[in-house]
């Protein structure tokens, strides 16, 4: 058990105690949050976690020999209080499984506005039903991508992938070698050349994606990069939408098939505003997300 000041912090395999000890009266310890998880138990003087170590969005990182999980605890203040917002860094080492092998990559973002929003973006099955058992895909094979958003106590939102694109490095730099994928305000312009579409919604907070696997950095480290973004549900136009082009029908939108015409303009400019955030009583938010690395390989080599 590691001490940290006022944090008492106990990391088993898969689970950790956290015990923080609040001394300022003025606290409401309702307010701390780990990673995304609420408190399992609060009093006057202690907010205590009894969480998995695969929940609260603990994030990954083998270096060498050593296994490390890492996130924050954070307290977000109300806007009257006396005590000030603040992070604290909350950090579990073990010493690597010989069994253990990297997961896929399944980076979450958080975000906050009228409550917590928090996007998670990730590689699937062919079903959707869980996540992929491989992140490398032949040449011509679907790749399903699925992106959520986490609501809580938000008002409903529609999830949408603004602009995605394909890059073979984690970060993007001005001489980054892109495949463009979805443009244009939610075009998937990737379909236009392949079987790649938008599958049908089984939540507003989800979108899920069928990408035919490309030539883009055959054989190489891949990482999408996508913009994604949660609306309100009844403000679709031609600069919030997910539309994909059907052979021998044209640009379909998603969530409203009747409303296809907000599509139109992939082929030509989709006009970009600027977004406007919920925090500000508005309509949406924005978050960058990272999907990778993946591996897509010719089946004929």
């Amino acid at each position: 058990m590691s001490v940290y000041a006022d944090m008492k912090l106990d990391c088993r395999p898969d689970f950790v105690m956290l015990v923080w000890t609040e001394s300022r009266s003025q606290a409401d310890l309702s307010f701390f949050r780990l990673g995304d998880c609420f408190p399992t138990s609060f009093s006057a003087r202690e907010a205590v976690f009894n969480v998995d170590i695969n929940d609260c969005n603990f994030r990954r990182m083998v270096t060498g020999d050593q296994l490390t999980y890492t996130n924050d605890l954070t307290y977000t203040s109300s806007p009257d209080s006396r005590i000030l917002a603040f992070t604290h860094p909350v950090v579990c080492a073990f010493q690597r499984p010989r069994d253990w092998y990297p997961p896929i990559y399944e980076p979450v973002f958080n975000t906050y506005g009228q409550g917590d929003l928090v996007f998670h973006i990730g590689l699937m099955n062919d079903d959707f039903s869980g996540p992929a058992k491989s992140t490398t895909f032949p040449l011509g094979s679907m790749i399903p991508i699925m992106a959520s958003v986490a609501q809580e106590t938000h008002q409903p939102m529609l999830l949408l992938l603004e602009e995605c694109v394909a890059a073979h490095t984690p970060a993007l730099q001005p001489d980054s070698r892109i495949y463009p994928i979805i443009t244009n305000k939610g075009c998937l312009m990737d379909s236009v050349v392949s079987r790649s579409k938008f599958e049908p919604r089984q939540k507003t907070s989800e979108i899920r994606l069928s990408l035919q696997a490309f030539r883009f950095a055959l054989g190489e480290e891949v990482f999408i990069h996508c913009n994604l973004a949660a609306w309100d549900p009844n403000s679709l136009d031609d600069t919030k939408k997910a539309c994909y082009y059907v052979k021998e029908h044209g640009w379909q939108l998603l969530d409203n098939s009747a409303l296809s015409y907000i599509c139109d303009c992939c082929e030509s400019s989709c006009k970009s505003r600027r977004t406007r955030s919920i925090a500000s009583g508005k309509h949406g938010i924005l978050e960058k997300a990272v999907l990778g690395p993946l591996i897509i390989t010719d089946v004929n080599s």
